[in-house]
């Protein structure tokens, strides 16, 4: 809220602090503001700030409910679904999209898991949101580690190869697509490779030109973020947010690879910084 009230704010490349952008904030300049989030309950004092400012946004809000040893500080499955109808009946159902995004399939969060987790939120999601976007969980360099660490507690993690559905992904897949049609909720899948469609669940875009213009009324680019990986179908827009400063401690994040250092870096936050990141520590006036 700073930098909104500021109309501008500094982003340094992530692999290289001295390399730096300047993004305007000002509402003429900015078409609409996508906010991904697992927990929205201390923005939302400010919407009417924002609306009054004229800016347009909606939210991609991750609601998942893993057991703790995935997600040792997240809020509760309880606590995130009352805030998801809270916050979709300021805005409105169609402003708030839910990500069930990694899938994870192991011993310990196997079909049945899902099926059941999945059923139970999208019968307390029905009328609070029009779209869920899935994807299946990616192995990344900065969780590799940490989640083989649990494979003693029956997390040996089974990851979808080569894009293609085997017969346990094939099977969420259209439990997924069935109970998102009984709510009526239309599924999308996030940066998949081809497969899902013959279940219903088209590829999506999590900045999406076509669901920007027939919700907020305006056209955007429909030109594919080249900054994106080949299987994401987002459209062009700037990053503002940064990396391991998140403190949920969610052991598939590929965000934040040291937890440590992400409570060192919130600690030292400066909500008066040009910048969201923390790599830029500068004030006003030291540009």
């Amino acid at each position: 809220m700073e930098r909104i009230r500021a109309g501008y704010c500094t982003v340094p490349n992530p692999y290289n602090p001295r390399q730096v952008s300047h993004v305007s904030l000002r509402p003429a300049d900015v078409d609409v503001i996508v906010l991904w989030t697992r927990h929205p309950l201390p923005l939302m004092r400010y919407l009417t700030e924002l609306d009054d400012l004229g800016y347009r946004y909606y939210f991609q809000y991750t609601l998942l409910g893993y057991p703790r040893l995935l997600e040792p500080r997240r809020p509760t499955l309880e606590r995130s679904i009352e805030v998801f109808r809270k916050l979709a009946g300021r805005v409105g159902p169609a402003r708030v999209i839910w990500r069930y995004d990694p899938i994870i399939l192991s011993a310990l969060t196997n079909v049945e898991y899902h099926e059941e987790i999945f059923g139970r939120i999208a019968r307390s999601l029905q009328g609070y949101t029009q779209r869920c976007v899935l994807s299946f969980v990616d192995e990344y360099v900065k969780t590799r580690v940490r989640l083989r660490a649990l494979e003693a507690h029956g997390l040996d993690i089974t990851y979808r190869g080569d894009g293609m559905l085997d017969g346990d992904t094939a099977q969420i897949a259209q439990s997924i697509a069935e109970m998102c049609s009984r709510y009526d909720i239309a599924p999308a899948s996030c940066a998949e490779s081809p497969g899902l469609e013959r279940y219903g669940i088209s590829p999506g875009k999590c900045v999406d030109d076509v669901y920007i213009r027939s919700t907020f009324g305006i056209d955007v680019s429909g030109r594919k973020d080249p900054a994106q990986r080949a299987a994401c179908g987002c459209v062009i827009s700037k990053d503002i947010g940064t990396y391991g400063t998140c403190l949920f401690g969610c052991k598939y994040c590929y965000a934040t690879g040291d937890f440590e250092r992400a409570r060192r870096n919130y600690a030292r936050r400066d909500p008066t910084a040009v910048a969201l990141a923390h790599a830029d520590r500068r004030r006003e006036g030291e540009r």
